[in-house]
């Protein structure tokens, strides 16, 4: 489905925190979007257990597993619920450039890029502009709102590597919209 067709997305005016007026995808709001998958919630809930559980053996298997399948799901779920909310100068900003997730407690390594189609799976050998490394507990309190970045970063709870400009733009893109979950 392309974006004129889902009935999440329609441009509008927004104001960012961060600065003017800019046209805004203003999709769904965290709780439209919760509506629309209720079970993710539990997903998200249960996943965060598994982690605080998951025995070391467990977590080698999974950082020896390809990053494709889980990033691939990640990226439907970014078209889903932050793609429609990325003003135009903001996706112009992300195309093409690597972001790569790493979620220390699950063992995963999720990679991916934004380009004209959506966010897609980077390839394998694309070098990330930035690296994010969390845990599981961690990502899931902000993407719904629970803590900021400015308090998990403080934390170390929230670690960004790499390309500064380009990870100050994602905190704040990412700040502006807000919780991306309730």
């Amino acid at each position: 489905m392309n974006l004129e067709q889902d009935p999440m997305h329609n441009a509008t005016k927004r104001t960012w925190a961060i600065g003017a007026s800019q046209d805004c995808a203003a999709a769904p709001t965290a709780i439209d979007a919760r509506a629309s998958m209720p079970w993710l919630s539990d997903v998200g809930d249960a996943a965060v257990r598994l982690a605080a559980t998951m025995p070391e053996p467990l977590r080698k298997i999974l950082r020896a597993l390809p990053p494709q399948p889980p990033s691939f799901v990640l990226a439907r779920l970014l078209d889903r619920v932050l793609l429609p909310r990325l003003d135009s100068p903001a996706r112009a900003a992300w195309s093409g450039r690597v972001v790569q997730l790493d979620l220390d407690d699950l063992g995963l390594r999720l990679r991916m890029r934004l380009d004209a189609r959506g966010f897609g799976v980077a390839p394998a050998g694309a070098s990330p502009a930035v690296t994010v490394r969390s845990t599981s507990a961690a990502l899931w309190r902000l993407v719904r709102g629970v803590d900021d970045a400015d308090r998990l970063f403080f934390e170390r709870a929230l670690v960004m590597e790499g390309d500064t400009e380009f990870g100050l733009l994602l905190k704040n893109t990412l700040d502006a919209i807000g919780p991306l979950w309730r």
